[in-house]
């Protein structure tokens, strides 16, 4: 084998290995339809074109960050962004390969799948890895964890037991209200009655006595 034909053979690997570490580092980081284009025959400068979709000013620098660190990580040399400020299109020169992480109406319009897609390099993409999740600017539902309906579940069973518990009390306090009335008619009615005067029950009759001196004179009359 010649020595141009090996120094090919290990461009082609680096190209490919390199690929590989960009597309893990944007995968990392939940870039959305990645697509790989094979650009040898359109221009000297660079053999891959990267396109990757990022939701938000965040999410697009945040895989910016995770492209710089894995292909450093694969060690490349350390590549050059450009676009960060402004977080809507960002190119990162990774040298044999150049990636542009868009958001999608820039994407949309500047359609560069037209320009470099001519051959698509299929890559195996999706693989198991720990994903950052980096939500949208506008709260959108998207890059919530996966285990939150749980923590609802959870949350809206507690509350469950929660009402349960309250009804419990508050039947319980209406059944001792409702004991404790027929105690409070039992204490009513052993109360006595109220006694009424004195003067109202009897009735004195008072006997006019006669003088003794009368009595005497009435005895010798007869």
């Amino acid at each position: 084998m010649s020595t141009s034909t090996q120094s090919d053979s290990a461009a082609k690997k680096d190209v490919t290995k390199l690929q590989r570490a960009i597309v893990d580092g944007l995968e990392d980081v939940k870039a959305q339809d990645i697509q790989v284009f094979n650009t040898e025959h359109l221009s000297p400068l660079f053999e891959r074109v990267i396109v990757a979709t990022g939701s938000s000013n965040r999410q697009t620098k945040a895989l910016a960050v995770s492209v710089r660190d894995a292909v450093k990580k694969a060690g490349f040399k350390v590549p050059r962004n450009e676009g960060e400020e402004n977080g809507e299109w960002i190119i990162v020169d990774c040298g044999a390969c150049v990636v542009h992480i868009m958001q999608p109406v820039i994407r949309q319009y500047y359609r560069l799948e037209e320009i470099w897609g001519e051959k698509p390099v299929r890559l195996k993409l999706g693989g198991a890895k720990p994903a950052k999740i980096f939500a949208s600017e506008d709260a959108s539902e998207e890059g919530k964890p996966a285990k939150k309906p749980a923590a609802k579940k959870a949350v809206a069973a507690v509350d469950g037991k929660t009402v349960v518990k309250k009804a419990a009390a508050k039947k319980s306090a209406a059944t001792k209200t409702a004991a404790a009335k027929p105690a409070a008619t039992k204490t009513a009615a052993k109360k006595p009655a109220a006694k009424k005067p004195a003067s109202a029950v009897k009735t004195v009759v008072i006997k006019p006595t006669a003088p003794r001196g009368g009595a005497k004179k009435a005895a010798a009359k007869k």
